[in-house]
């Protein structure tokens, strides 16, 4: 006997587009950290847009811009980056560090 897993969404996958409101949750204030691009250092390679899980880099031309609403603050764009160009701080100090500047 053969167990099939019933999908809730008729899309779902292990991949999304997120064209569908698949992945797309809004992430409300539950996230711990979020990831800040240094927009010098990208060079729109897109490895961080093709590892977001729920696909909320947003490119902007010559860099990457992260959608907050959806990000989750997993850290895997900060991982996959191989400039190093994004990096991981705590919620709470962002809004700081974007006060400041």
């Amino acid at each position: 006997m053969a167990i099939r897993k019933t999908f809730s969404y008729p899309y779902e996958s292990a991949w999304s587009d997120a064209d569908e409101l698949l992945l797309h949750l809004d992430t409300g204030t539950w996230r711990t950290k979020r990831p800040q691009i240094d927009t010098d250092k990208c060079n729109y390679c897109g490895l961080c847009a093709l590892y977001c899980p729920p696909q909320c880099m947003l490119a902007r031309g010559d860099y990457f811009e992260v959608n907050l609403q959806y990000c989750k603050g997993c850290g895997i764009c900060a991982k996959e980056c191989p400039r190093g160009a994004i990096t991981m701080v705590l919620e709470e100090l962002s809004g700081k560090i974007n006060a400041e500047t």
